[in-house]
């Protein structure tokens, strides 16, 4: 029978025995927070140091906040020319560039030729006349020429081809020559870079546009377009047509392209802008007029 020391010998082992499993315990959770911590400090790291090569704490750049310049209006000299008339100019910011805006030309000739001018081909060419409308710069003008190409030409309250506003803007939607093809003509001759019911605008001297244009009763096919495109007639093509036919007189300077029978723009107004594709509109029909834009 052991005695009352061995006794109390066993019961301080084993009493050191749990003493040394708890402390192997803690020792072993606190290393495993130490390297929890550890793995995150790392991973704070590297999170903080690939936002920092990606420019996360860089400051923002500042916004642009002024207007894009969308044309441009060189000035012309009224006193050098007295064929221009100065009403201003357009914008040169906010102008509109997608979808279209309907122009209506009312002439002396029967009912109204309408068309829709393209924005995103030709914004500049639509906001000139947009403005120019808005100061009545074509109420009352003659159409001063019936042209060798198959056009109407109007704009030019001075009616000698020489006029405008006190303004220009550079070409922006001149074609290119299409190619000859066989599969598309029988004949295999070029297609038209003018189609009928082509609107473009025509300058002198060739880019200095300013508020002449045409509007084209046949198509038009030449080796080298020099006419920027602006828009396609959407009714009153079958006006148009008769208009072509008028016979012609003399201009005063040796050209036999003055329509004998005056071609007067009562009024030309232009609508406001639409993103929507233009409804179809049979050759010869007459859309009803869009209200008149005030600029």
């Amino acid at each position: 029978m052991a005695s009352s020391r061995d006794r109390q010998r066993k019961l301080a082992r084993a009493k050191l025995d749990r003493q040394m499993v708890r402390r192997a315990a803690r020792v072993k959770r606190r290393r495993q927070i130490q390297a929890g911590v550890g793995a995150a400090v790392v991973l704070a790291l590297i999170v903080v140091g690939s936002a920092w090569a990606l420019g996360a704490f860089e400051s923002e750049p500042k916004e642009n906040t002024a207007a894009e310049e969308v044309c441009l209006w060189t000035p012309q000299d009224g006193t050098a020319n007295a064929n221009l008339k100065d009403v201003g100019t357009p914008e040169t910011t906010g102008l509109p560039t997608e979808g279209t805006r309907a122009m209506t030309v009312t002439t002396n000739q029967g009912a109204p030729i309408t068309a829709d001018l393209d924005l995103a081909a030709a914004p500049c060419a639509a906001a000139s006349i947009a403005h120019l409308s808005s100061r009545s710069f074509f109420d009352n003008t003659k159409c001063h020429e019936i042209t060798a190409e198959g056009a109407l030409r109007c704009g030019d309250p001075s009616g000698t081809g020489l006029g405008g506003p006190t303004y220009s803007f550079y070409n922006e939607n001149v074609p290119d020559a299409p190619e000859p093809s066989p599969s598309a003509s029988p004949t295999g001759k070029r297609p038209p870079a003018y189609p009928k019911g082509t609107v473009a605008m025509i300058a002198n001297p060739p880019g200095s546009n300013g508020s002449q244009f045409l509007l084209f009763f046949k198509d038009y096919a030449p080796d080298e377009p020099t006419y920027p495109i602006i828009g396609k007639v959407t009714g009153g093509l079958d006006v148009l047509e008769k208009i072509g036919k008028l016979p012609t007189v003399d201009n005063g300077a040796g050209a036999k392209v003055k329509p004998q029978t005056d071609v007067v723009i009562q009024s030309l107004t232009v609508g406001e802008p639409t993103t929507g594709a233009p409804a179809a509109t049979p050759s010869g029909s007459v859309a009803p007029p869009p209200s008149p834009n005030a600029g």
